[in-house]
């Protein structure tokens, strides 16, 4: 179905497009309605739950809180292991001239 869009007004043009949006949108939808069928179907039949294949948590040890490593000179409650994200009180300490040994534990 080949439509002539140069002999369409504006007004035509739009609700063209808004429907055109629509149907590709209902498309997806089924695609993803389809995808989900297939990967439950290939998960049951191997014996699993969707939980056990996507908790992330079969076969995999679990992690202990990591010790604190620095503490805060200002405030001794606050204290940070050296994972992950620096805290505030750590940087503004470097940025004061402190060094990362002044505030070991």
């Amino acid at each position: 179905m080949a439509v002539d869009i140069s002999k369409l007004t504006q007004h035509q043009l739009d609700d063209l497009i808004q429907r055109a949006e629509s149907r590709q949108q209902e498309l997806a939808r089924e695609k993803l309605a389809k995808l989900r069928d297939k990967i439950l179907a290939l998960v049951q039949a191997e014996g699993f739950t969707l939980e056990e294949v996507f908790s992330g948590k079969v076969g995999r040890k679990s992690r202990r809180p990591a010790t604190p490593k620095y503490r805060n000179p200002a405030d001794h409650s606050q204290k940070w292991s050296g994972r992950g994200k620096r805290p505030h009180w750590f940087s503004a300490a470097l940025k004061a001239g402190k060094k990362e040994q002044d505030l070991l534990i």
